[in-house]
């Protein structure tokens, strides 16, 4: 399975050499890939059909109980062949599509590369890795969706989608941490089979709350909604893909994928319920008042994608059942509607829904394909989608306290995208003949094959529901419901209340369908009114927010001087270093005054007279000679506390330096009061509290020893390993070589470029 994900990653590396060898046929070529990968996950549906699970692992950072591990079971393996499956369908579409385009060999490296992000998402079994190929697949999504970077709005849109499902990541990220820490190990499977009750110690609403806030916006639950429409500004391809197999997919696998887990917690079950019923008649309702079919389809989506939450949060033996038929129903039906999108918009010029018409005839087989997958959307017998919405109906009726809300907002929503299904399927090929940009005809080989083929396995999967119930249904729900259960899937289930509901869902959408023209246009000018109030509006005051914040950040903390700069930096160590000592350590220590020497409280003294006239005086060359007598008295404490190197040092350091001052005093201006008295005062705290941090830290240090320190083994080991008798010469030359011969270099580098400086000062002269 490793080298499966791999192997996506070493083809788009690839693609500039097989792109410029086999030009138009690169996407047929690259195909290859994704159908040899269906093949290679198709070979394990008999071990996994009969309750088997995979799994392989790689070490990648033992000490942080990090592997590389891959788990391959029903809900695994479901995924992976949609991604395998629809993603050989994309390619080939792909190059018929974007025939002729420059960038066409990066977008197959960046699709590339997203399929194999996304294979390696639903293969992961280590948390870690996991939250690795999510943020792969948003990086890779945003490179997606921004293909056409010279348009301003695709550049827009995908920001948003990278903003959003970024913020997500980040709640994500705190969520997968606590759960490892908690669990006790990052394995998925191990945390799944768990015997130990480590939910009474962990901070459940926390861990919930922060992998939902990853998965709402990875899966565009309402409010994160409003991302995955903008994403349209993608070519087609990446509608297509991004819709009915990978990125929007993600998150719903994630919960799908720890449900098990937190199925019995009332508050996973309510929010994933009630968030997925809201989610689920928004983007039906928005679907229903949109013209552009991308439009109406990635609406459709969002009430797909909370359709199949809701489901999870029922969390019954339906719900289970209806989510894994609903899911395949969807991703066969959402790739095909996308493509035959595609197609009209390629060969007509228009995806306007309301400048369509009467191509029937001039796009047969096209117009085939999206017959049959409209009627799949609408849940119309014997297409596969009538089986997953007859579960859904079914499992809606038992959804616990939410049941009169779930059952309305679920009938409501099945009249609706009736409506659409038959919007999208009638309106461009039926009726009479509309003129658009372009003179239609139908599409070629590589964009028909596509949606015949995925609209053409619905009708079969229908027709033959024990096939998907067989290989694919029964072990992902099995993974999902973390138990076998026993059902079988049918067309017939004989006259009950989910197939009333359903006749009245279909009776509606008839309805609504015939009255799109009156009824869109009021309800979108409502919509219109209601924007200021959209959870969109929200996001773009957020982003004003931050821009506004940004601003007076850089105006205020940022504003190029140097000495706000130092202030800033000092009271932010002040106040996270003073914190944590005071928390962790407390501000403890013990001083011992019988050992100090009178001349030792003389040389302190002097010390602080010295820095308190330093600062204060106005004189140029007083300030001078106060430094230097400062940088005497840390010489005397040096010598009289046994280092005479290091004092001789610090005299001729001190020497030099006020020799150097006094030769360039007299060419520096007088002194001028330039702070006001609040600057003076505020400086003058910064640097008092930095100090008395410093000194307590030093002191705190001292009490708080820990280990014995180093400087005995030093002493012990001076003479008999480096023959030297003088022991910080010792430290320096040989056991801290490394970091002495580095200083030499620094101050090599520097002897050079002031050599330089000098040279071109002299040549400059010169001249």
């Amino acid at each position: 399975m490793l080298y499966a994900v791999l192997s996506g990653f070493l083809l788009a590396a690839l693609v500039p050499l097989v792109h410029r060898s086999a030009g138009q046929f690169t996407g047929w070529l690259l195909a290859l890939l994704p159908a040899a990968l269906t093949v290679y996950f198709a070979s394990f549906v008999p071990l996994i059909s009969g309750g088997e699970v995979l799994g392989q692992q790689w070490t990648w950072f033992p000490g942080m109980d990090i592997h590389l591990g891959f788990t391959l079971d029903g809900l695994s393996l479901l995924f992976a062949l949609l991604i395998s499956f629809i993603g050989t369908f994309v390619l080939i579409y792909a190059g018929g599509y974007l025939k002729g385009h420059p960038d066409l060999g990066r977008f197959y490296i960046v699709m590339l590369s997203f399929m194999a992000s996304m294979l390696g998402l639903v293969l992961s079994d280590n948390l870690v890795a996991l939250f690795v190929f999510w943020e792969l697949t948003s990086i890779t999504s945003y490179l997606l969706i921004g293909f056409n970077h010279e348009s301003e709005k695709a550049r827009k849109c995908a920001l948003q989608g990278l903003f959003v499902s970024v913020i997500g990541g980040f709640f994500l990220l705190v969520g997968i941490m606590l759960l490892g820490i908690y669990g006790g190990s990052f394995s998925i499977v191990e945390l799944l089979n768990s015997s130990e009750d480590w939910f009474s110690a962990a901070p459940l609403t926390l861990l919930i709350l922060c992998i939902l806030g990853g998965t709402f916006t990875k899966s565009a639950q309402f409010p994160f909604h409003f991302w995955l429409p903008n994403a349209m500004a993608a070519p087609t391809p990446v509608s297509a893909y991004l819709h009915s197999a990978t990125m929007v997919k993600a998150g719903v696998y994630l919960m799908a994928r720890l449900n098990p887990m937190f199925g019995e917690e009332m508050l996973w079950t309510v929010m994933l319920t009630l968030f997925g019923g809201v989610t689920m008649f928004v983007g039906a309702w928005l679907a229903y008042t949109h013209t552009d079919a991308k439009k109406v389809l990635a609406y459709s989506t969002v009430m797909a994608l909370g359709t199949l939450t809701m489901l999870i949060g029922i969390g019954t033996e339906y719900a289970m059942i209806a989510f894994a038929a609903f899911l395949l129903g969807h991703s066969l039906y959402k790739g095909a509607l996308f493509m035959v999108a595609g197609s009209i918009d390629h060969e007509a010029g228009t995806k306007d829904l309301t400048k369509l018409g009467g191509m029937r005839s001039l796009m047969p087989w096209t117009a085939g394909a999206a017959l049959l997958a409209a009627l799949s959307l609408a849940g119309v017998p014997p297409l596969f989608g009538f089986i997953g919405k007859e579960l859904m109906l079914e499992a809606v009726l038992s959804a616990g306290p939410l049941q009169g809300l779930v059952v309305a907002l679920a009938v409501v929503s099945a009249m609706m995208t009736a409506a659409i299904a038959a919007v999208v399927a009638l309106k461009p090929f039926y009726g009479p003949r509309v003129e658009t940009p372009k003179q239609p005809h139908e599409a070629p080989l590589a964009m028909l094959a596509g949606p015949v083929v995925l609209a053409a396995v619905s009708l079969l999967f229908g027709l033959l529901p024990g096939v998907p119930e067989t290989l694919l249904v029964t072990a992902a729900v099995t993974a999902v419901a973390g138990m076998p259960l026993d059902f079988y899937l049918s067309l017939w289930h004989g006259f009950n209340l989910p197939l009333l509901l359903s006749v009245v869902g279909l009776t509606g959408g008839a309805i609504l369908y015939r009255y799109w023209d009156r009824t869109r246009e009021p309800l979108e000018r409502l919509m219109t009114r209601l924007d200021r109030f959209a959870p969109e509006t929200g996001y773009f005051r957020a982003l004003d927010g931050i821009i506004w914040l940004c601003d007076w950040q850089t105006r205020i903390l940022q504003n190029g001087k140097m000495g706000n700069y130092m202030i800033v930096l000092v009271m932010t160590t002040v106040v996270i270093v003073g914190y944590t000592l005071a928390a962790q350590h407390g501000i403890q220590f013990t001083l011992d005054w019988q050992d100090i020497n009178f001349y030792e409280l003389a040389i302190v003294a002097l010390l602080m007279v010295t820095a308190v006239y330093a600062t204060t005086t106005r004189s140029r060359l007083g300030a001078v000679a106060t430094m230097g007598v400062l940088g005497f008295m840390v010489a005397l404490i040096f010598i009289l506390f046994s280092a005479p190197d290091l004092g001789i040092t610090q005299v001729l350091v001190e020497t030099l330096t006020v020799i150097l001052l006094v030769l360039v005093l007299f060419r520096l201006p007088g002194f001028a009061r330039y702070s006001t008295l609040f600057e003076i005062l505020r400086d003058g705290f910064v640097a008092v509290s930095f100090g008395a941090l410093m000194t307590v830290l030093i002191l705190a240090t001292l009490d708080a020893r820990m280990f014995e320190p180093i400087s005995s083994y030093f002493v012990e080991a001076a003479y008999p390993e480096a023959l030297g008798r003088n022991i910080v010469n010792v430290i320096l030359v040989d056991f801290r070589s490394l970091d002495t011969l580095g200083e030499l270099f620094v101050l090599g580098i520097a002897a050079l470029g002031v050599y330089s400086m000098l040279k071109l000062r002299a040549e400059k002269l010169n001249d």
